[in-house]
């Protein structure tokens, strides 16, 4: 089974960002950045998909999965790993 494509829509100096991107690199996850800093339209594209402004807004497959807090709330329920799996 091929693992859902995963964007990360982040800045360089978001702390929970990283924690985030942490969490996706212990569950062995690719993952596109797109960073919001390095063109308004990213920012722009970001706000349009997620329907927010802070970043990071994170994606499974065309899923929007929410923020940091959210993907660990989802780690934590074990739903990340269902979404993962594409169930």
């Amino acid at each position: 089974m091929t693992q859902p494509k995963v964007t990360i829509y982040l800045t360089g100096w978001c702390p929970y960002c990283q924690r985030a991107k942490q969490l996706l690199g212990e569950k062995k996850l690719a993952f596109h950045e797109i960073n919001v800093d390095d063109d308004a339209k990213f920012r722009t594209e970001m706000i349009e998909r997620s329907g927010r402004r802070t970043v990071p807004q994170i994606f499974i497959g065309e899923q929007h999965v929410g923020g940091c807090d959210d993907l660990f709330a989802l780690d934590r329920s074990g739903e990340l790993d269902r979404l993962i799996q594409g169930a």
